[in-house]
């Protein structure tokens, strides 16, 4: 995908992972709509970028869809849609039914509802491109966090879903596994399991993806030793269990 001219939506835009991805598209000549719930950073970032913005709570269907028609109807047809806001929520089963349905709403629904409002706009012009931030922790899980493990697990597979539903009527698809990035998200983290392999900056992050969307390369993976644990686990299930219970001992004693 060349991103110059394109029209390309980014939720979760005013900080980290989103707002390096809005910076990068847009230095690639992209026009850009910065989506945020918080709306007055999301505003200050399209300004910086000559773009727009719109306030978004992507655990509500209605402001998805909201922001969809407005794109659509007031600027342009959307050529690629960043589905990247997120939400990390430790613990385990204990945590609470409203901190689950929380992140399972933010997490995966949010790119459901997308998808729901946003495929068939773009079938009947028989393209478009869907870049959905999940998380390492979707391909490898999260020791201490089961919600964001779960959910991120979910959103790989939704995205696989899309991918291999969709591919021959022109939609394309790509899901973004980093691992620790620089962002809010990571306060108070960097010294977690997601931070073994280093911290990225966003505007690297960034970076890999206009790399991977020029090549339209289903998964992205910043953090190249991914692909390597990956494999692992494939390989020797027990094994890589094995030894995720050990991160997960060793995290926990440090707490």
């Amino acid at each position: 995908m060349d991103l110059n001219g394109k029209t390309v939506v980014v939720t979760g835009a005013a900080s980290g992972i989103g707002k390096g991805l809005a910076e990068g598209f847009a230095d690639q000549g992209a026009r850009i709509v910065c989506a945020d719930i918080d709306v007055q950073g999301a505003q200050d970032l399209a300004r910086h970028l000559g773009g727009h913005a719109f306030e978004c709570d992507v655990s509500r269907e209605s402001d998805i869809q909201a922001l969809i028609a407005h794109v659509e109807d007031q600027i342009a047809p959307i050529d690629l849609f960043c589905a990247n806001a997120g939400i990390l929520t430790l613990g385990g089963p204990e945590t609470s039914d409203e901190d689950w349905d929380r992140t399972w709403k933010t997490n995966v629904m949010s790119q459901v509802w997308t998808a729901r409002h946003l495929v068939p706009r773009m079938l009947t012009r028989g393209h478009g491109y869907i870049l959905i931030t999940a998380s390492a922790a979707g391909l490898l899980n999260q020791p201490g966090a089961a919600p964001y493990g779960v959910t991120k697990h979910a959103s790989v597979g939704f995205a696989e879903w899309l991918a291999l539903t969709y591919g021959h009527r022109g939609i394309k698809v790509s899901v973004l596994c980093p691992q620790a990035v620089r962002s809010e998200m990571m306060k108070g983290h960097e010294f977690s399991v997601a931070s073994l392999d280093g911290i990225l900056e966003p505007k690297d992050v960034a970076e890999t993806c206009v790399q991977a969307l020029r090549k339209e390369q289903f998964l992205i993976l910043p953090h190249a030793h991914v692909q390597d644990y990956i494999r692992s686990k494939s390989e020797d299930y027990d094994r890589w269990i094995a030894g995720m219970n050990m991160l997960h001992q060793r995290f926990s004693d440090a707490d």
